[in-house]
């Protein structure tokens, strides 16, 4: 039995580092060449030191590439996150590398051959990040996962990370019973032994451990998931594993100890103040380039329907504030004549012409602009509700309130993962990835976001 044992995914973690170290040092030797082509005396000169200058630009811009998550195990990044990390990675280490040249001109490269081996270099990395996820399908590649738990909660894997897109990054070998509790899991999929978690774990060459019972009381066998941790395998509990392999809370199995031990939930004065400046940025440059769409929308609003342009409507926001939401008005000016409060549904007959086409667009919520700059909403956050509907779902929904530590949003995580919800049950679903927002938002994962609600506007998807 081996006392320590290497994670297949720290190896693979380290032997992506240093590939792409020498892809990043080759780049600034066939920029150099690319440079000093018609200048044989040129590159000559060039090259006495060039190994340490390779070095060093190499060096920069991994770390930046560091910072910005690149060099996580166990972490999926879908493509456009991927394109965007590496895209910021390379400006920060750029920057880096031009502060280092003012600190110290013996290592400067040049401009030209700094901006070529940039380019070079992150055609490389993208290069090198794509064979790698053609090769991470192979199953030899994946985490290899065990699930200790063959309950309910444990069968949540195979119900709700049931799709191959849902596997790429680990393979389940087995679900280990849990004592007397009941099994869920088919009979198939079950590892059943009187072995150790340890022994199990060696035997099956496993790389982590999910902690998954139906009942943690009695059940955790604390002293062997030690002894793993020492040979190396990491354990996880269940909540963690759906959080990073899914991009949601799951809110059955989550209690709150979990919520607040887990991490996250940054409302640091510097995230407020990058957040704060993101959402002026970004409000700031789409409303100077969508004012003439916005005059547009308002005349055909006007021509088609009697009643106001903007419609107005009382919303909760940051920490249970009400604030006046305003849209421009897509419904007949009778369409809650009645004072009650409704939810939009799919081919909603209050909806007039314009109004569908501009629901479908997202071009009513063009108004919300001004909201953002005035700090009442966010670029990205969760979508803000109606008081009478947050009142009903806080009181039938589990941690519904937790949505509101930030600000509501234009655009979130739950619109991009989840369709439009007009529901008790949407809104339960919706929550699952609004958490996960609130607990893992960051100046990266809303410039994700925003790139990608571009998809949600140019095909529909998620309108109603």
């Amino acid at each position: 039995m081996r006392t320590v044992r290497s994670s297949r995914k720290t190896f693979a973690i380290r032997s992506l580092w240093f590939t792409e170290l020498c892809v990043l040092i080759v780049s600034v030797m066939a920029a150099a060449r690319l440079r000093f082509h018609a200048d044989p005396s040129g590159l000559e000169h060039f090259v006495e030191g060039i190994a340490l200058r390779s070095m060093l630009v190499a060096l920069c811009l991994t770390g930046a590439m560091l910072t910005f998550g690149l060099y996580q195990a166990c972490v999926r990044h879908s493509r456009l996150d991927l394109l965007l990390r590496i895209g910021f990675s390379f400006a920060l280490g750029g920057v880096t590398l031009l502060v280092i040249y003012y600190l110290i001109p013996d290592a400067y490269i040049g401009r030209g051959v700094l901006a070529l081996s940039l380019a070079i270099g992150a055609g490389g990395v993208v290069g090198v990040r794509y064979l790698v996820s053609r090769l991470s399908t192979a199953q030899a590649l994946k985490q290899r996962v065990l699930v200790y738990g063959a309950g309910s909660n444990a069968n949540l894997i195979n119900t709700r990370l049931r799709r191959q897109s849902d596997r790429q990054s680990f393979k389940i070998l087995g679900f280990v019973p849990v004592g007397h509790q009941s099994t869920v899991v088919d009979e198939a999929l079950l590892i059943r032994t009187d072995e150790t978690l340890c022994a199990i774990a060696v035997r099956l060459d496993v790389d982590e451990i999910v902690i998954a019972p139906d009942e943690r009381r009695g059940a955790m066998p604390m002293e062997q998931m030690l002894n793993c941790v020492q040979l190396g395998v990491l354990v996880t509990d269940l909540s963690t594993f759906f959080e990073r392999e899914a991009g949601m809370v799951q809110l059955n199995i989550v209690d709150p100890s979990w919520l607040v031990f887990s991490g996250g939930f940054d409302y640091s004065t510097p995230r407020r103040l990058t957040k704060r400046f993101f959402d002026l940025v970004a409000a700031g440059a789409l409303l100077a380039a969508a004012w003439p769409v916005m005059l547009l929308v308002a005349l055909a609003v006007r021509l088609e329907s009697k009643g106001p342009v903007i419609y107005r409507q009382i919303r909760v926001g940051e920490h249970g504030r009400h604030f006046e939401m305003v849209k421009f008005r897509s419904m007949r000016a009778d369409a809650e004549s009645d004072g009650v409060a409704r939810w939009a549904t799919k081919d909603d007959d209050r909806s007039t012409r314009i109004g569908k086409f501009i629901r479908n667009t997202r071009l009513d919520e063009l108004p919300q602009l001004f909201l953002v700059l005035g700090g009442d909403m966010s670029f990205v956050g969760p979508r803000p509700e109606r008081p009478q509907f947050v009142e009903m779902l806080n009181s039938e929904i589990r941690y519904y309130d937790v949505r509101h530590s930030v600000k509501p949003g234009l655009t979130g995580w739950a619109q991009l993962r989840y369709p439009y919800g007009a529901s008790v049950r949407d809104a339960n679903e919706k929550l699952k990835f609004d958490l996960f927002y609130v607990k893992n938002h960051g100046l990266i994962f809303d410039l994700m976001i925003m790139l990608q609600t571009v998809e949600v506007v140019l095909f529909g998807r998620g309108a109603r």
